[in-house]
């Protein structure tokens, strides 16, 4: 590559490397909390499903103890979910930073690629 161009691909490359970083970090909390809204989602498909196996049973006489039961599990369940959800939310401002982040480093290496290719075509034109 020609010299004048050297400092400008090391500049080039400085910034892929800073935007690949940010990149990967946005990407690792898009995952975090794809996760977490799994989960939660997850719960809340088994309660539901659990729900209905049970309903059918309550409908014969039923036993107290099985009732109780019931109730308490629903509960830590529903416990569960809740506290999911709650992991959910904090998971998605890491995420916006992440995008914050990652935005100025891909407006940084297309400022620096379209310098790049002025300077080639004053080259070219010299």
């Amino acid at each position: 590559m020609n010299d004048a161009l050297q400092p400008l691909s090391a500049l080039l490359s400085h910034a892929e490397r800073e935007r690949d970083e940010a990149l990967a970090h946005r990407q690792h909390m898009q995952q975090a909390l794809e996760s977490a809204r799994t989960q939660a989602e997850q719960l809340v498909a088994y309660r539901r499903d659990y729900e209905q196996r049970w309903a059918q049973r309550f409908t014969e006489a039923g036993q107290v103890q099985l009732l109780h039961s019931y109730h308490g599990f629903v509960t830590r369940l529903t416990q569960a979910i809740e506290h999911q959800q709650r992991v959910v939310v904090p998971a998605e401002r890491p995420l916006e930073r992440a995008l914050e982040t990652l935005q100025p480093q891909e407006l940084r290496v297309a400022s620096v690629l379209k310098l790049i290719e002025r300077r080639v075509a004053e080259l070219e034109k010299a």
